[in-house]
């Protein structure tokens, strides 16, 4: 990203094959609606060349993240919606992988009860595998404060999940 940053735009296809898909499911997480994360994704590496100048030298994905959580942010708060969970998200199923698949989509349906702020930093943190130094970046927190949090969350998860089962 600093030779980005630093005027060299043809490495940015190489930033933009390596994390669009993960900028893409994270926003498809959070938002439940596949043409919004798309228009959102291409936002989010359309602000990554506009403000290239302001990048720092830190953790490039933190940055990159820190830029899509603002957009779905802004994105929210101009339309006067409120980001709920996703009521029912389409999964794609293997042939013969049922059981495993009902289980995919309890966890989902979970998932989709806790807080949209409690989802965001178990989207990030697990899915995402953001580091939990990354993550307090993004959120503007401290790791060990983010640690405490997901944990609890990870056990309102547990109980939700399995009242569900």
């Amino acid at each position: 990203m600093r030779k980005v940053a630093d005027g060299n735009l043809d490495l940015l296809k190489v930033l933009f094959d390596r994390h669009h898909k993960h900028v893409y499911n994270y926003l498809y997480k959070m938002s439940g609606d596949a043409m919004l994360s798309e228009d959102l994704t291409q936002d989010v590496f359309y602000k990554l060349i506009k403000y290239r100048s302001s990048y720092k030298d830190g953790a490039f994905v933190s940055w990159l993240f820190s830029i899509a959580r603002n957009n779905l942010k802004t994105h929210f708060t101009r339309n006067h919606k409120y980001h709920e969970p996703v009521d029912v998200l389409e999964y794609k199923t293997v042939a013969n992988d049922a059981e495993r698949q009902e289980d995919y989509g309890q966890l989902h349906n979970a998932l989709n009860q806790l807080s949209p702020q409690d989802r965001e930093l178990i989207v990030l943190n697990r899915y995402k595998e953001i580091r939990y130094e990354e993550l307090a970046e993004i959120v503007g927190s401290t790791p060990g404060a983010l640690k405490t949090k997901v944990s609890r969350i990870l056990k309102k998860l547990r109980v939700i999940y399995l009242e569900s089962n």
